[in-house]
């Protein structure tokens, strides 16, 4: 049986309808993280997701950068250092 079991990010951040997702990338080079955002609304009874943003989503998709940063160099400086 083929394994489906789909990627997880290792961490999410949510402000409002918008989120930031941390993935983590082993690289010959190390780990290495990558950020996607997305925006859900309602389309009738249906959620879904965007990457597309307005004007009034730019303020808080900066916050989810900045925290998204943040979280990423935090794990970065838990590791061990390596020659």
């Amino acid at each position: 049986m083929k394994n489906t079991t789909k990627k997880q990010p290792v961490h999410e951040i949510r402000i409002g309808a918008l989120k930031a997702a941390i993935w983590q990338n082993e690289t010959t080079n190390g780990i290495r993280h990558s950020v996607t955002f997305a925006r859900s609304y309602k389309d009738g009874e249906t959620w879904k997701s965007t990457s597309s943003f307005g004007r009034n989503d730019m303020l808080p998709l900066g916050k989810l950068a900045n925290e998204a940063h943040t979280w990423i160099i935090t794990q970065e400086a838990k590791k061990p250092a390596t020659k």
